[in-house]
C-alpha cells in the first residue's frame, strides 16, 4: 500500500491501490449503511486505520482530536462490519459500505446526519 510509487495517471485510472493521504497522513472516509445506503458518518483514516479495517473487516479510524487510532464501537459495541470500500478517482477519499451493529453517531442517533438545514435552523430529520 505504498502511496509514493506510481504516477498520478496510474493513481487516477489504474488498477493499483495507492491511497493518497493528505499532509497530516489522513484520508476521508464516508461510511454508508450497506443495506439502506444512508450516510452514517464521516471520519478519517490514517495508514494504520486503513490497514486494520482491511485486515479485520471492522471499521477503524484515526481521531484527530485524540491523536489516536480507534475502532468504531470499541466501547459502545456499535461496530461497523465493512462490506466493501469504494475508492475515489484520485484515491484520497473512501466510501465504506458497512453493516452497523447499532447507532453510528456518538449521540445515539442512527446516523450522524440527523438534522437538515432549513434557512438558518437545524431541524431534526424525521423518516
Amino acid at each position: 500500500m505504498n502511496s509514493t510509487q506510481g504516477s498520478a495517471q496510474d493513481r487516477d485510472s489504474g488498477t493499483q491501490f495507492m491511497p493518497k493521504f493528505d499532509s497530516k497522513g489522513l484520508l476521508t472516509a464516508v461510511v454508508i449503511d450497506a443495506g439502506s445506503l444512508e450516510v452514517l458518518m464521516v471520519a478519517h483514516m490514517n495508514e494504520e486505520a486503513l490497514a486494520r479495517t482491511r485486515s479485520t473487516g471492522v471499521a477503524h479510524f484515526y481521531s484527530r482530536s485524540r491523536q489516536a487510532l480507534w475502532m468504531k464501537g470499541e466501547t459502545s459495541g456499535n461496530t461497523l462490519q465493512v462490506k466493501k470500500i469504494l475508492v475515489d478517482c484520485d484515491q484520497d477519499a473512501l466510501v465504506v459500505h458497512a453493516n452497523p451493529a447499532g447507532p453510528a453517531c456518538h449521540t445515539g442517533a442512527t446516523s450522524c446526519f440527523f438534522r437538515v438545514l432549513d434557512n438558518d435552523v437545524l431541524v431534526k430529520v424525521t423518516t
